[in-house]
């Protein structure tokens, strides 16, 4: 009897064992997961907003839509301008006073244009896929949009594009990621999706932390 009683101890006492060491170890697991994936969407989302900043330099808008996103990108070009201090002649003030008076003025000289896709991605192609989530496993796209909000009687344009946590997190505990979910943090990011721009702001940062910025594509 006493050796049963010894043997029912040792099980509980390994099956304790395991819950703790459950508890400490899958947090960390998901931690490693969380933030590799996190990396990679990031970076996608960094391309999107590069994208759609040169569109807006170039057209003045946002695009709301993936694929004339990506075929602005395969034909759009930047215009190559320099700027330089000069002086001239004030005509209206000679006309008014008879003296001759000079002006500081900024002219603008266009030197030729630039490929959007060669200037912000070079020989790389991986814009043509900047609607996917970059998850192995993970079939989804991005969430993107795109108007105007009016500010000070202002029509401003804004864009957004998001993916939900638990798309990313799909195949991750469903507590943890429900824990995640409701992270408010300065080291972490926020809320139940990873988000650059904004519908309802005018921003086009992201609701990461500097420490994604840092890393390097």
């Amino acid at each position: 009897m006493k050796l049963v009683i010894q043997l029912l101890l040792w099980i509980v006492i390994i099956f304790l064992g395991y819950l703790v060491f459950n508890a400490v170890y899958e947090p960390i697991q998901f931690n490693k997961v969380k933030e590799k994936r996190y990396s990679k969407v990031i970076d996608r989302l960094k391309d999107i907003r590069a994208a759609q900043l040169a569109h807006q330099e170039i057209t003045g808008s946002f695009e709301k839509d993936f694929d004339k996103l990506v075929r602005f990108i395969d034909t759009a070009e930047f215009t190559l301008t320099q700027r330089r201090d000069s002086t001239v002649l004030d005509e209206e003030y000679r006309k008014a006073f008879g003296v001759d008076k000079y002006k500081d003025v900024v002219v603008i000289d266009t030197l030729g244009t630039a490929s959007v896709k060669d200037s912000l991605f070079g020989k790389d192609d991986r814009y043509k896929k900047m609607m996917f989530v970059p998850v192995d496993g993970v079939d989804a796209k991005f969430t993107m949009d795109a108007g105007t909000i009016v500010k000070n009687d202002t029509k401003i344009p804004v864009f957004e594009a998001k993916v939900a946590k638990k798309v990313i997190l799909n195949d991750q505990d469903k507590d943890l990621v429900m824990t995640e979910n409701q992270v408010v943090s300065v080291e972490g990011v926020n809320g139940a999706f990873i988000t650059v721009g904004s519908m309802e702001d005018i921003k086009t940062e992201g609701n990461w932390p500097r420490a994604y910025d840092d890393k390097q594509q």
